[in-house]
């Protein structure tokens, strides 16, 4: 009898090991994707203060998805102490509440920046009446500047689409790649391939934007040769992958952009989204959200070196919302570990930064709501 107790309390406590032992690896698996240990910093440049004049003749627009103040910090300590983004001296905070909810997703917050209206969660360039609204980069178009989108997500996803279609639901891609027909966009670059090529009703849209004039392409080598005409770059299915699959896809796409947009004598609209800050923030995944941070960051970089040798360009960078309520627990400048924790894998509703560089750039200091930056460029830009 006390051999069978032995043995059941044997194997019991053996069960319990097992069991303890896995919790100590998830535990360890989850906190070592909660600490980015540090890697090489990458050189960042200070550029000039001093502009030709006091309106802008371009706009950059940049979106990194999902970044909060946490998210920049956290890019600051991983490279070591600096960010391009120390460029910018002119800083403000959004609140990103959308009309019907609190806590926005990337529809309503990138409608909010691309039309200036306040809509519903989800909504795609419409009001929260469905309403169609045209975006500043339609806007643009129609006054004769050039205009261009750059995403390392899905062209055809939240963000980017709010600039250039108009449906009631963000799922509805198919739907979003037919309006890209609709404005005579100079250039975009971004994911979603398939949702012009692999469609249920059989149109190929590649097609007809050939028809229209596009040099298209698929792969970012070949589109950082295109210097000019019409670009529809095209680099993954959907969704491109992380920066280690991707290289310096967005850096580069953001200055083939800048390349072609400037042969416009007239001035351009130009927005590039960091996407996947936000999915980092989803994953609570330290690493991944400072990956994307830094990758950003060079986008950045290749904005301002635009601006600063044009002298009429406003920068301006932002976010749509804040992802997981990232909290940095612990950090070294000295080798770019950073150590955080989150408590959600969803949204939150926290006020996010707005950074200005360039002709108008004062504007944009302060507390605003997001349909201000939208406001406060298409001021700058297009009332003159």
């Amino acid at each position: 009898m006390l051999q069978k107790l032995f043995l059941v309390f044997a194997f019991c406590a053996l069960t319990l090991g097992t069991f303890a032992q896995d919790a100590y690896l998830n535990a360890k698996s989850e906190d070592t994707d909660k600490i980015y240990p540090g890697n090489t910093p990458y050189e960042v440049k200070i550029y000039p203060q001093k502009f030709k004049a006091k309106k802008p003749k371009n706009v950059i627009f940049l979106i990194g998805d999902g970044m909060g103040v946490s998210q920049v910090f956290s890019g600051i300590t991983a490279n070591q102490g600096h960010l391009f983004l120390e460029n910018f001296r002119h800083i403000g905070f959004s609140k990103t509440q959308s009309a019907d909810n609190y806590i926005t997703d990337s529809a309503a917050g990138g409608t909010a920046l691309a039309c200036g209206v306040k809509t519903y969660n989800g909504a795609i360039g419409v009001d929260a009446d469905t309403v169609k609204i045209k975006s500043i980069l339609e806007e643009a178009a129609d006054k004769g500047l050039a205009t261009g989108l750059v995403a390392t997500a899905a062209i055809t996803h939240a963000t980017p689409a709010s600039f250039i279609a108009h449906q009631p639901s963000r799922n509805m891609y198919e739907n979003i790649a037919t309006d890209f027909l609709n404005t005579d966009i100079d250039v975009f670059i971004g994911g979603g391939n398939d949702h012009f090529t692999k469609r249920k009703d059989g149109r190929n849209l590649v097609k007809e934007l050939e028809d229209k004039g596009y040099t298209y392409e698929t792969d970012i080598n070949k589109i950082a040769k295109v210097k000019s005409g019409k670009l529809a770059g095209l680099t993954a299915g959907v969704h491109n992958g992380r920066v280690a699959e991707r290289g310096d896809m967005l850096p580069v796409a953001t200055s083939t952009a800048l390349n072609i947009l400037d042969n416009s004598k007239k001035g351009f609209f130009l927005m590039v989204e960091g996407s996947a800050i936000d999915w980092g923030g989803h994953a609570n995944s330290t690493v991944y959200i400072v990956e994307e941070m830094l990758d950003f960051d060079q986008a950045i970089g290749k904005a301002l070196e635009f601006a600063a040798k044009d002298g009429e360009t406003l920068v301006v960078v932002t976010a749509d919302h804040e992802t997981g309520g990232m909290a940095l627990t612990g950090g070294d400048m000295s080798t770019g570990m950073v150590k955080a924790d989150y408590p959600t894998t969803s949204h939150s509703a926290i006020m996010v930064p707005v950074f200005a560089y360039g002709p108008g750039a004062e504007e944009f200091m302060g507390i605003m709501e997001n349909t201000d930056v939208h406001d406060k460029m298409k001021k700058l830009l297009l009332s003159k």
